[in-house]
């Protein structure tokens, strides 16, 4: 990811690295072009299904090492729901876990050198957001109704306050897919660039490029955690808010 050196000071574009571009050559870009993001979307649906699917259809006893992962997953995504959103929110596992799994496949190989990062694109992430959003929204009123709207009402304010903070929580509401999106587009995409950056420099120092690999190596082990941590907090905003869906008004 080295950038080369300019005339007169450093070449580095850090951004760069998130640039879609078309598998097969030619610079136009339409909705059914081949790009290094469909590749690497693709590739990551394909690890989830490996892990989820292939790699636990023959269970043992005495477990494979990719069924001690797909389980350690399972447990870890089914004790998530269980816990905030009770026996009731098991229905809805199955989408919590392909969300997590897949989220945190595309998290991890963007960390591969040459690879896209496909969750620091916003038509990825704002696309998991609103599909999050619309379901909860639908489930919330099909299950609940008119009582659906407890959502916004804090029963346990004074009443006098109730009306403003239904307002507050009407935006907070709606507002829900643009923070949701926004924070796993973001982290992803700041901590490649710094890596960027680290790389443009080991470059071009020449003998002294030690001290920016060192920087490489500890911000790519922090990313390795990141890439868990923002795949767990989508998963989890995604439970708490179908917890408001099958419990409006916490009910």
């Amino acid at each position: 990811m080295a950038s080369d050196v300019a005339e007169g000071g450093f070449n580095i574009q850090p951004m760069e690295q998130f640039v879609i571009k078309p598998l097969f050559g030619g610079h136009e870009l339409n909705w059914y072009t081949p790009t290094n993001m469909t590749l690497w979307m693709g590739i990551a649906i394909l690890a989830a299904t490996l892990l989820l699917i292939v790699g636990t259809r023959r269970r043992a006893i005495v477990p494979t090492r990719t069924q001690s992962i797909a389980e350690v997953f399972y447990s870890f995504v089914y004790r998530m729901v269980e816990d905030i959103n009770g026996t009731a929110g098991l229905k809805y596992f199955p989408y919590i876990l392909t969300l997590f799994t897949f989220v945190l496949a595309a998290n991890s190989l963007g960390l591969v050198p040459y690879s896209f990062t496909t969750t620091s694109q916003a038509a990825i992430t704002v696309t998991l957001a609103l599909t999050v959003f619309l379901s909860v929204t639908i489930i919330g009123i099909i299950k609940n109704g008119p009582r659906f709207l407890k959502v916004f009402w804090i029963d346990s304010a004074p009443l006098a306050l109730r009306p403003v903070l239904a307002v507050i929580e009407i935006i907070s509401y709606f507002v829900r897919p643009v923070s949701h999106s926004i924070r796993l587009m973001g982290n992803m995409m700041a901590g490649h660039a710094v890596i960027k950056v680290f790389a443009g420099f080991a470059g071009a120092l020449g003998v002294f490029a030690v001290f920016p690999v060192l920087a490489i190596m500890g911000v790519l082990a922090l990313e390795v955690i990141v890439a868990f941590i923002q795949a767990y907090v989508f998963a989890i905003l995604t439970v708490i808010y179908m917890n408001d869906a099958l419990h409006p008004g916490g009910h």
